[in-house]
């Protein structure tokens, strides 16, 4: 490899779509998210795509698109644009990026194979780098330095990430284990308990078992959120 190539599949964003009617990145773009909605990711096929958008051959959406991972960009970047996204800052910064976090969590849970993506993607997409920026302008205004600010976006992004893709691996789990079905969770628990009881140096958590009690998925993601809130408050203090 000569000095100054790369390996690396040039970004979706350096490259422009050819001119022809009739077929577009928006509408190939539309049409995957659709698939992925439905199907999953094992699901997201350029076959399946090109099926959704009707007499297309897979080839067809790779002169659009150059590779699954340019379609990848051009999902995740298309699931951000949904994010309501204010033109400036207010005067609340938490109430700002609280109401982000919570907006991008919503998205999520319409999208969930957006967390699973978004981790080994490259945020160059318009929509996911203007997110950032009011993210970042929002912690600068409250008198960060730009390292610090980025380093609260992405504890922020983490949880909001984190949990999104911990859910969504969870109610997979459930799905391929019948967990879905009250009757086979209570009795999943049930036999842990047992195990738990048994071990007899578990008192706290054979307790837990046998009344499982505790916040929604939604409201545990909010006590977290307040948490990393806490914490970057204490820090601009």
């Amino acid at each position: 490899m000569g000095e100054g190539e790369t390996n690396a599949f040039p970004l979706i964003w350096t490259q422009q779509p050819p001119r022809r009617r009739g077929l577009d990145r928006e509408k190939i773009t539309a049409a995957a998210i659709r698939v992925a909605d439905e199907a999953g990711l094992d699901g997201l096929t350029m076959k399946a795509v090109a099926a959704r958008l009707g007499p297309y051959s897979p080839m067809a959406l790779y002169r659009h698109v150059h590779s699954k991972e340019g379609l990848f960009d051009l999902m995740l970047d298309a699931a951000t644009a949904e994010i309501p996204l204010p033109r400036e800052p207010g005067d609340d910064w938490r109430g700002d990026l609280r109401t982000l976090a919570l907006e991008t969590r919503r998205m999520t849970s319409r999208h969930p194979w957006f967390a699973v993506l978004v981790h080994a993607r490259p945020p160059a997409g318009p929509h996911m780098m203007r997110r950032l920026e009011f993210m970042l302008t929002v912690l600068v205004r409250r008198g960060a330095t730009v390292g610090d600010a980025m380093t609260y976006a992405v504890l922020i992004d983490r949880h909001v990430l984190g949990s999104a893709l911990q859910e969504s691996e969870e109610a997979r789990l459930e799905r391929r284990h019948g967990l879905d079905d009250d009757a086979r969770l209570y009795a999943a628990i049930a036999t842990l308990r047992e195990l738990a009881a048994a071990d007899g140096g578990l008192p706290h958590l054979t307790e837990w078992l046998t009344h499982p009690a505790g916040p929604t998925p939604e409201e545990r993601f909010v006590i977290g959120l307040d948490f990393v809130l806490d914490g970057i408050a204490a820090r601009l203090a």
